[in-house]
């Protein structure tokens, strides 16, 4: 069967852009993650798991503290990236409305007492930094990357 012209126009690459490109790999990436923390050797203590709450003793590369929330949050994250890679104004949207969110988890986490109720996602001190790293990379992708380019003449 051969396709017409309109059905050529009708399937464009999910990532054109840089920007888009960046979305699509941070979503990935936050898919993976969210898998990772319900596997048992990837997370240790799998048993210890939480829905949610600092007591969750699931650590996630025997790093960051995990539980169930912790997980579904990262892979809602990661399907959003990769939803919204399909636009330019969409994926740098997700990188900078993204980056912010993760600032503002950043410094909950810095002020929050780890051991009390507060808590719930659950968060430690490693968690705290990378979503320090986070923040700065997806605002630092979004506001680079989404910049408009002027059309090249020829």
């Amino acid at each position: 069967m051969t396709s017409s012209p309109s059905d050529a126009r009708d399937r464009r690459p999910v990532a054109e852009t840089p920007v888009q490109k960046a979305s699509l790999i941070v979503g990935v990436v936050f898919l993976v993650v969210g898998v990772a923390g319900f596997v048992p050797g990837l997370t240790t203590d799998v048993g210890d798991l939480h829905g949610a709450g600092h007591g969750s003793g699931a650590m996630l590369l025997g790093l960051f503290q995990v539980s169930v929330l912790h997980n579904i949050v990262h892979l809602l994250f990661g399907i959003a990236g990769v939803a919204l890679a399909r636009t330019v104004k969409a994926s740098k949207l997700y990188l900078i409305v993204g980056g912010i969110v993760y600032a503002v988890l950043w410094i909950y986490g810095l002020v929050i007492d780890k051991d009390s109720q507060a808590n719930f996602v659950p968060l430690n001190t490693a968690d705290d930094w990378l979503h320090f790293v986070l923040a700065v990379g997806m605002i630092g992708l979004g506001v680079i990357l989404g910049r408009r380019r002027s059309p090249r003449t020829v």
